[in-house]
């Protein structure tokens, strides 16, 4: 099958902005908590209407500031309440919210900031403020500037206490729904940040509809802890449905201190990466090996993962339903207790989550729901849904979207999520459309009842001199799951066989080698060369041969001796890989790999 189209459940209205969600909330249940707020160990609820008096007094304090309609704030804090205010406040200003990524460096806030024409900056905290300032002479247009732990915000909401509520009013309904909503840039994954025109018709037509087809996650009563940045579309959507859907959201930016937010807030949904589900699952053996356990909790994931498979088949054995029922007290309640012991659903994106976890936590009772999008798709394209899930694919397209596969694989999508336009680029718009259709860039199939698989990304194909097609993510998502394994970066183009960069993950590691009776105190560079955590890389990588061609499989790798980060250039904002970046830093690396006779570091035997 190479189409699918899901309609609408809800009619359009393009009359309708953001700031109308947030009217319908407080008219529907003005008095039922919107959010909790950390406050001393536990958590403070702030109604929808308490919320709702909150914006407009912000909204009348950038009135108050001279924020006009239209002009663009450039706004960069971590995941927080504040975000939500601030938002809200900008749309019923006028104004337009451009978020810069809390993490970003100075030359990539100048970009956002003088490419977008912002006019004023909100920053968190000191350190994003030097940050900031290091190139706000650059920036002739911005012309004010708020800082959060100075107090700004409150300052600024008690500022404008003589703006009349008609003209907040006034403001609010300007917008109708083809204006744009926020111009959010995309992570640079494939070079310089492209501004990404949102509409308010693909908030508003999209949070309505997805209310609806994921009314079992986010109906009334529901609670969420946001975790992952509200600068990427994916947490910012989950937030505005939230509101809409009438969603309980607490924030924790610290993922550190993470299962102790869990443990208090105790949240019925996560929105979370793949990459937090690998650590969960990775951490739970690694502690479960550390108490001399290791081999009961290998045993219960198997038998969890079979039971999930077993139950999507619609007949589990009486066997081994006893069997999981052991572990289920032994294990699985543990690791549920751990995450709040609410949590019923978990919304994954951003990067595929492979069927061996989206299994091990459905048997939890934890039903992973996988989705597909990216920032010019206001986040979800397609999703999983409670009633129409299938572990592997990341589901049919949302109500309201159209989704074909060209003939050259690509995954193409239109509809009520789709992005507007490209920002002073009308080039790069013009070739990412096809009629209207929006071509994503990956590569993907449908099968017959219209559920997508990604199979992965277009510019990323690695062709070998011997005219082999290769789709670096069948290789690098199983590697990756490994517990020591931080990255994994498949080349070989134009190669005689397929090679690989692998980092280590400084977090796991010390466990893992006192696990496996190593020091626990080996750096990251010791560890690069040991022959025991070579064999356990070796071992990842053979597994991983074993799904592909031999003349697909990896036949050597390196295992370097720092780690990829954001700030070493080689990770996006949402964690994901710059290839052409890390190709580019590491050639000599690579180019030894295919020059020198012997292994460099490893050797498969697929």
């Amino acid at each position: 099958m190479d189409h699918h189209t899901v309609p609408p459940l809800v009619p359009a209205d393009p009359q309708a902005n953001a700031s109308d969600l947030l009217l319908d909330r407080v008219k529907a249940t003005p008095d039922a908590a919107l959010f909790s707020v950390p406050s001393g160990d536990g958590w403070t609820d702030v109604s929808s209407s308490e919320f709702l008096r909150q914006v407009t007094a912000l909204a009348k304090g950038f009135v108050s500031a001279g924020i006009n309609p239209g002009d663009k704030i450039g706004f960069m804090c971590k995941t927080s309440y504040e975000w939500s205010l601030v938002d809200f406040a900008a749309w019923f200003a006028g104004a337009v919210l451009v978020p810069v990524y809390d993490t970003s460096s100075p030359s990539q806030i100048q970009w956002i900031l003088s490419d977008s024409g912002a006019t004023a900056m909100i920053v968190e905290t000191p350190e994003h403020f030097a940050r900031f300032d290091e190139v706000h002479g650059e920036l002739p247009d911005v012309g004010t500037v708020w800082q959060l732990h100075l107090g700004d915000i409150d300052k600024l909401s008690q500022s404008g206490s003589d703006v009349d509520d008609s003209e907040i009013e006034r403001r609010r309904a300007l917008a109708t729904g083809e204006d744009m909503a926020t111009l959010i840039y995309t992570s640079g994954s494939m070079g310089r940040p492209k501004g990404c025109v949102l509409t308010h018709s693909n908030f508003v037509e999209l949070s309505r509809n997805a209310a609806v087809a994921m009314k079992e996650v986010v109906a009334p009563g529901s609670s969420t802890l946001l975790f992952i940045t509200m600068a990427h579309v994916f947490a910012r959507f989950i937030a505005v449905l939230a509101i809409h859907a009438g969603v309980k959201v607490g924030h924790q930016p610290d993922t550190s201190r993470l299962l102790e937010s869990l443990g208090s807030f105790k949240p019925t949904f996560l929105l979370a990466v793949p990459r937090v589900f690998e650590k969960v699952y990775n951490s739970a053996e690694q502690k479960a090996e550390a108490g001399g356990k290791g081999k009961i909790f290998r045993k219960a994931a198997a038998t969890a993962i079979e039971y999930s498979k077993a139950l999507e088949s619609g007949s589990v054995p009486f066997g081994l339903k006893m069997r999981f029922m052991l572990f289920d007290r032994l294990v699985f309640a543990k690791l549920r207790a751990a995450m709040g012991g609410n949590v019923r659903y978990a919304v994954s994106g951003s990067a595929p989550l492979g069927a061996r976890l989206g299994h091990f936590f459905h048997a939890l009772g934890i039903t992973i729901l996988e989705g597909y999008g990216l920032t010019e798709t206001t986040a979800p394209a397609t999703v999983n849904t409670p009633s129409a899930s299938r572990i592997g694919t990341v589901g049919p397209p949302l109500p309201g979207m159209s989704v074909r596969i060209a003939d050259d694989g690509e995954i193409q999508v239109k509809g009520i999520d789709v992005f507007k336009e490209y920002w002073n680029n009308p080039e790069a718009t013009a070739e990412t459309f096809v009629d209207d259709w929006f071509c994503t860039g990956d590569l993907g199939a449908l099968d017959d009842d219209g559920f997508l698989t990604i199979t992965g990304r277009k510019k990323e194909i690695i062709v070998t001199a011997g005219g082999k097609n290769v789709a670096p993510a069948v290789l690098e998502d199983p590697v990756r799951a490994n517990p020591i394994v931080g990255q994994i970066v498949v080349v070989g183009d134009q190669k005689p066989f397929i090679a690989a960069l692998v980092t280590l993950d400084s977090e796991m590691l010390p466990t893992w080698l006192q696990n496996n009776g190593q020091d626990a105190s080996m750096s990251v560079a010791e560890a690069a060369t040991h022959p025991v955590v070579l064999a356990e890389v070796q071992r990842a990588i053979d597994a991983a041969n074993t799904r592909v061609s031999r003349a697909e499989s990896i036949r050597k790798f390196e295992i370097l001796d720092t780690e990829f980060t954001e700030s070493s250039g080689h990770l996006t904002p949402k964690l994901s890989i710059k290839r052409g970046v890390i190709v580019k830093d590491f050639a000599d690396t690579i180019e030894r790999m295919y020059t020198t006779p012997q292994p460099t570091q490893g050797l498969s035997l697929s």
